[in-house]
């Protein structure tokens, strides 16, 4: 067990040298991570049609759903616990997890059995068409009753990275992917088992990598593991102060995810009305596509939050704005070259998931590179929700993810495409992202005029004093 683990110092180590040591391991296994949705979209819709592509994006705000409340939990928890941690109350930091997963599980079953028991309805709801219902409804049913093992998965990475593993948190969503690529291929195509068979790979997958983060976390040899949960009124009480408080730091991880969802939603809306059947099947590369970005860009966001809320912990503010700025940088990085990859490598991306026979071909090649224009600004967004999550400043990180995710968002799905038509739609969720990106700029900038402010005034107290 102990080989599982890496030597990780968050109150000495150089934040350069720390930062390095979270983020490979956390990215590969980020990538590895929208390698099994990636794949799943290209298996899909190269193996059944572009029709069962629209409709895994009618039903994915599902998915997306355990995924926000697998990251909730998590970064609450996390947050929570390291800050326990840096003040050694270890026994502390075990509660919290626990007391993590067993709601989050609880929430989950409670919801899935509530969605499959009104599958058409959930999926009319989410915008399917007649055309498109009956396959949505098929992936829907063997995919949605697994989710508890999506938010165990994700939630458990935060778990595992803090106690000092990132090398496992990776291997378990290695593991996950790897196992949903062999069983999609296997099921899709030597099987032709369609909807039925994409959407248990899937299932088989995730609850596989989510068994062994929930292994790890049983071995006593872990410093931070589960811990008995006791059932008094006193223990019910505290419980239930210690998930409102966790819901509340991670409230914009969740709200993150159900923003993506909201994209998906409100763009499945915009692209049927305006382009039908085939618009939402192109709008669906961009969203099979859009996750291996948000999860580099979280897996950044990931790897600096141990360090900044360890450190927030100890008041190390030098060290806290290091690490943010770090990941701010490395962020921006990578959305220049996801930017510029996207939009000269459109028709080549939009190749890998289905064939130019589809109308969608010609509206996603021409759409994508205007919809990678907001990338960098993305960017920018998600690190600093992750830096206000860390700081427990989660007032600002859940107004911002409001902002980018449903205010602007929606306001500009159904704005642009009467001033500027079909390119309307794909500039949507980009200009939406540039807004928020501003509103976060001038929070910086008052930021430090509030903190030079004080720094003048206290410089002329101590002048009177003297």
């Amino acid at each position: 067990m102990e080989k599982m683990r890496d030597s990780i110092d968050f109150k000495n180590t150089d934040i350069k040298t720390l930062f390095r040591k979270l983020l490979l391991p956390t990215v590969l296994g980020m990538i590895f991570s929208a390698l099994f949705i990636i794949t799943d979209g290209i298996f899909v819709g190269k193996g059944i049609g572009s029709d069962a592509l629209a409709a895994v994006n009618i039903v994915s705000p599902l998915w997306l759903f355990s995924t926000g409340v697998g990251l909730m939990f998590g970064v609450g928890a996390s947050v929570v616990a390291s800050i326990h941690l840096s003040h050694g109350k270890v026994k502390v930091a075990r509660i919290n997890i626990t007391q993590s997963v067993v709601i989050s599980s609880l929430l989950l079953m409670c919801t899935s059995t509530l969605f499959c028991s009104f599958a058409p309805q959930v999926v009319k709801l989410l915008g399917g068409s007649e055309r498109l219902t009956p396959l949505a409804v098929e992936y829907m049913l063997w995919f949605v009753p697994f989710s508890l093992f999506t938010a165990l998965l994700n939630s458990g990475m935060f778990f595992l990275r803090l106690d000092g593993s990132p090398s496992f948190a990776m291997m378990c969503n290695v593991v996950a992917a790897v196992l949903n690529i062999l069983l999609d291929y296997l099921f899709i195509f030597p099987l032709g088992w369609g909807m039925f068979g994409a959407a248990l790979a899937s299932a088989i997958g995730t609850t596989v990598g989510a068994l062994m983060t929930v292994s790890y976390l049983l071995r006593r040899r872990c410093a931070l593991r589960f811990h008995p949960v006791k059932m008094s009124r006193k223990s019910m009480q505290l419980m239930r102060r210690n998930i409102g408080y966790m819901c509340r730091l991670g409230s914009s991880a969740f709200l993150c995810e159900v923003a993506i969802a909201s994209m998906m939603f409100v763009g499945n809306q915009v692209f049927i009305h305006y382009l039908k059947e085939d618009g939402v099947a192109a709008f669906s590369i961009a969203c099979y596509f859009f996750p291996i970005i948000f999860m580099v860009y979280n897996a950044i966001a990931q790897s600096a939050q141990p360090i900044i809320s360890y450190n927030y912990g100890l008041n190390e503010s030098q060290r806290v704005r290091r690490a943010y700025l770090l990941a701010l940088k490395t962020a921006i990085g990578c959305g220049v070259c996801f930017a510029l990859t996207t939009i000269f490598c459109s028709p080549e991306i939009v190749g890998m998931f289905i064939d130019r026979s589809y109308p969608a071909y010609d509206i996603a090649a021409k759409g994508l590179p205007l919809y990678a224009i907001g990338f960098v600004f993305f960017a920018v967004n998600i690190v600093s929700i992750g830096y206000f999550q860390s700081v427990e400043r989660a007032k600002y990180a859940t107004v911002i993810t409001l902002l980018r995710g449903f205010i602007l968002l929606i306001a500009c799905f159904f704005g642009l495409p009467l001033l500027l038509g079909d390119r309307g739609i794909w500039l949507a969720t980009p200009l939406a992202e540039m807004l928020t990106t501003l509103f976060i700029l001038v929070i910086y900038i008052s930021g430090k005029r509030e903190d030079k402010e004080k720094s003048v005034s206290l410089d002329k107290t101590g002048c009177t004093l003297t």
